[in-house]
């Protein structure tokens, strides 16, 4: 029996349409827009490489067809314009909006050039939308949004005191697109991602994330450090998930999941700990001479959440989500990339 999704992805190949994916050189949006034109669909990519690789972009070309490829255009800009905003929303179907400054760490540094990415630019975006007449809006939130809270897993209604300036960002962007839905003709839906992970996530920077951040430390023979006591525990989400919870988003007829947020995550968590014994026993069984390292504990990270498991019965019900990946998949293919990869360019 065909999922939804996989019902979704049978009508998409015999009916185009034209989706705008902000952020689109960034690790969630270049998969995006490859899924997409893999799809037959039309897709109108923005970036202004703050974070973002044109690399990637060369990476999406590669992975599709050349008719496929003639399906892509892209826009080099910054959604802090707000007339770039007006001009790529211009004859769109659906929104993808994945551009933000992302990492609590970064936000903590700098919060004014978070909040202008984050809130302004999401601000630009969501009211060109409206004057463009978009009616699907389908936007990046964060399980940042949660806080302090204890609870679990967590339920979409019930979060706790946010702790960073980047979950108050986030959170804004929740509160803007509900009064968007409720003042204009907007359909806004917010995807509260968990600890996103898979190919073309970027190792390096002081923002990088867990995972890549730990597999090119790996992989090179260095030094990896786990922030507290390896007990903190998270809801790893491979982007074979996300990419599933977006589309969907961006198709659903369900007119009650308008103006909502949902948890985008895999509904288990596993420890830090737990995380680098898992990775380390891929790397054993897929790297020849790979030496399992011992990793350095220092101070737990400001603002960090403790715990994160998502609850992702809302998306389910609402949409039809599935996710196809858990994390033990997930990890494999994420390391069998990351290895080809890395080992090409160190």
């Amino acid at each position: 029996m065909q999922t939804v999704f996989e019902k979704q992805l049978e009508l998409l190949k015999n009916n185009q349409k034209s989706w705008l994916v902000t952020g689109v050189a960034g690790f969630i949006g270049s998969n995006l827009a490859e899924f997409l034109l893999k799809h037959n669909q039309k897709v109108i990519g923005l970036d202004n490489f703050s974070t973002g690789y044109r690399d990637n972009l060369d990476d999406i070309k590669k992975s599709v067809s050349t008719e496929q490829w003639k399906n892509f255009s892209f826009t080099k800009g910054d959604i802090k314009n707000y007339d770039i905003c007006e001009t790529v929303t211009k004859d769109v179907d659906i929104i993808l909006h994945q551009a933000a400054l992302g990492s609590v760490p970064r936000s903590i540094d700098d919060p004014i050039t978070s909040n202008l990415s984050n809130v302004t630019g999401f601000l630009n975006m969501l009211t060109a939308a409206k004057n463009n007449s978009v009616k699907r809006f389908v936007y990046a939130s964060s399980s940042s949004v949660y806080g302090d809270s204890k609870e679990l897993p967590k339920v979409e209604n019930k979060i706790g005191n946010l702790l960073s300036p980047y979950a108050v960002t986030k959170y804004t962007n929740e509160l803007y697109a509900g009064v968007f839905h409720k003042c204009y003709d907007v359909e806004p839906i917010g995807l509260r991602y968990f600890n996103v992970f898979g190919k073309r996530q970027d190792p390096n920077g002081a923002y990088a994330a867990v995972i890549p951040k730990w597999l090119s430390a790996l992989i090179n023979k260095k030094e990896v450090y786990i922030n507290g006591d390896g007990e903190t525990s998270r809801d790893f989400t491979y982007i074979a998930n996300v990419i599933q919870s977006n589309i969907l988003a961006g198709t659903t007829t369900n007119d009650k999941a308008f103006g909502e947020v949902f948890n985008a995550g895999i509904g288990g968590r596993l420890t830090l700990n737990e995380l680098y014994n898992s990775i380390n026993r891929e790397l054993e069984e897929n790297l020849e001479n790979f030496t399992k390292k011992e990793p350095i504990y220092r101070d737990f990270r400001a603002g960090d959440i403790r715990h994160s498991n998502a609850n992702i019965e809302k998306l389910k019900n609402s949409v039809g989500y599935e996710p196809t990946h858990d994390i033990d998949r997930g990890l494999k293919e994420s390391i069998k990339w990351y290895i080809e990869n890395l080992r090409a360019t160190t």
